[in-house]
């Protein structure tokens, strides 16, 4: 029989340990740069490095976000499969099966609504385990509200004896769209981050070109009390900026 180590929580991403060493460290340097850009301090410049471990969670939620949209766009086609199997005639345990030939075209076997579809069929060809039960748990473990959607229809409409056809590939034609549509409000938020990113880091290059090409007329900042007030205030407005930015356009759909 064959193992499967399934996602249990799509919403909650666990980084392996490349994954981390390679977030803390780029961090750390991060950090490191920027706070010695505005103090000229290496023992606080050292110090402030640490902090890159409250990013963390921001990183865990980013990830996840971007996995559960992958999910989202695979399923899509999964969709147009199952509906097609349920068309020809196909119980939707068939469907499912035929769904991960079908998928094998598309997506190498890794993929997560492959190892998906490749651990409901074992369920279901060695285990004898009902779709109704792999289905929702599917569902359950996706956190997204069109898998749930469609799940909850086709359990619906088994319950109640409806036209299985139909009602399938109606739902189908639906989610499609919403998903297409979301993929569209995706791209173009998108697009304005990386825009306002490049904007946030505007006043960290002015101040390195300061550093570097006029040295003399920004060295009171670096020098006095009330210069490294002023910079400490700048630094704190800056993040503040790219706080504010990720809220604006960070569209919940």
């Amino acid at each position: 029989m064959e193992k499967f180590t399934m996602i249990r929580d799509y919403s909650v991403y666990e980084l392996s340990d490349r994954e981390k060493m390679v977030f803390y460290l780029g961090g750390y340097i991060c950090i490191f740069a920027v706070v010695y850009l505005f103090y000229h301090s290496v023992i606080l410049s050292l110090l402030s490095g640490v902090l890159i471990k409250f990013a963390m969670p921001y990183l865990r939620k980013q990830l996840a976000d971007k996995r559960m949209n992958r999910l989202n766009l695979q399923f899509k086609d999964m969709l147009y499969s199952l509906s097609a199997s349920v068309a020809s005639g196909r119980q939707m345990e068939e469907a499912i099966i035929e769904a991960e030939e079908n998928l094998s075209t598309m997506y190498d076997e890794d993929e997560l609504i492959m190892r998906e579809l490749k651990h409901m069929r074992v369920s279901i060809v060695e285990n004898k385990e009902s779709d109704k039960l792999l289905l929702k748990d599917f569902a359950a473990r996706s956190r997204s509200e069109d898998i749930s959607n469609f799940v909850q229809v086709y359990i619906t409409c088994r319950n109640m004896g409806g036209n299985l056809e139909k009602i399938i590939g109606h739902t189908t034609e639906v989610l499609t769209d919403k998903i297409n549509i979301e993929r569209e409000i995706r791209a173009v938020t998108s697009q304005k981050k990386t825009e306002g990113r490049i904007i946030s880091l505007m006043p960290l290059l002015m101040l390195l070109f300061l550093n570097m090409f006029s040295y003399s007329y920004i060295e009171p900042l670096y020098c006095t009390f009330a210069g490294k007030i002023i910079m400490t205030g700048a630094l704190a407005a800056t993040f503040y900026g790219v706080y504010l930015m990720e809220k604006i356009s960070d569209i919940r759909i």
